[in-house]
């Protein structure tokens, strides 16, 4: 997988990866930060600034140097602040003297709160993604939309496309992201499949049976834009799907969650564009 740029961020995904449902508290001072790129696709938050949110800002951007926060508002717990730093949830006390890194969960729906809140905020412009890098599968009427970065040597990314084998009515656009450190022949496949005169079926037919387009795959692939792509929105895993009101998981969903996230992500974009 992509290399995770700063200290922090690895700390929050190992974190993370042990299923920490208890917050763990640090000091802020426990960390030191690189400069981060900003993402140029991410949708922007619109709460508006509080004098609190402003003086948390303050500190915790003289305790992270060159973190990227892009979000600070009081949550409904505990009165704690939630902070977007860099792609991470975090919480901090109205002083920023802790940080506390973890997740919330509502033990009476055992919903896990902070990645609800943070799929939310990390929502990707979909207006704004470069769709002549993709290929498109139209299925039905069109009129859903799919957006996926996968890799051909995935094994998730053959089994979410098996899963949507039972979608109808979308649009599936397709990002080509092989990630070399795992699959360091994927970007070549990659490349023969762009170069074919028929994207969609060249995909399809090379994860039905295994079989490349006869080509080099010099035609001028857009595999090291998707790439850069990629990174720019912190993609760091295949499948990573991103729904219609830019909502962004990774993961080869089953087709039951993967119709649920589908009318989900549609009805909050109608929102969405209705509020505009």
């Amino acid at each position: 997988m992509q290399r995770i740029e700063h200290r922090w961020s690895r700390y929050v995904a190992r974190t993370l990866a042990i299923g920490m449902a208890a917050a763990l508290v640090v000091a802020p001072g426990a960390f030191a930060q690189n400069a981060s790129s900003t993402p140029t696709l991410k949708a922007t938050d619109a709460t508006p600034a509080t004098p609190e949110a402003a003086a948390i800002r303050k500190t915790l951007e003289q305790k992270f140097p060159g973190a990227q926060i892009s979000h600070i508002a009081k949550s409904g717990y505990l009165g704690l602040y939630e902070v977007m730093l860099d792609d991470n949830l975090v919480y901090t006390d109205p002083s920023a003297a802790y940080v506390f890194v973890g997740s919330l969960y509502d033990t009476a729906t055992k919903q896990n709160l902070t990645e609800a809140r943070a799929r939310k905020l990390n929502r990707v412009d979909v207006a704004k993604l470069p769709y002549d890098l993709a290929f498109k599968r139209v299925k039905g009427d069109g009129s859903r939309k799919l957006i996926i970065f996968s890799d051909a040597d995935c094994p998730f990314c053959h089994r979410l496309e098996t899963e949507m084998k039972g979608l109808d009515n979308v649009t599936i656009y397709t990002f080509l992201f092989p990630i070399d450190q795992l699959h360091p022949n994927a970007a070549q496949k990659s490349k023969q499949i762009w170069c074919s005169a028929d994207k969609a079926k060249a995909w399809d037919t090379f994860f039905a049976s295994g079989k490349l387009p006869d080509n080099k795959g010099d035609c001028g692939d857009p595999v090291a834009k998707t790439q850069a792509l990629g990174n720019s929105l912190h993609i760091n895993a295949t499948p990573t799907l991103i729904f219609a009101d830019g909502t962004m998981i990774p993961g080869a969903l089953p087709l039951p969650q993967l119709e649920k996230e589908m009318t989900s992500a549609e009805a909050e974009a109608k929102k969405l564009a209705s509020q505009k």
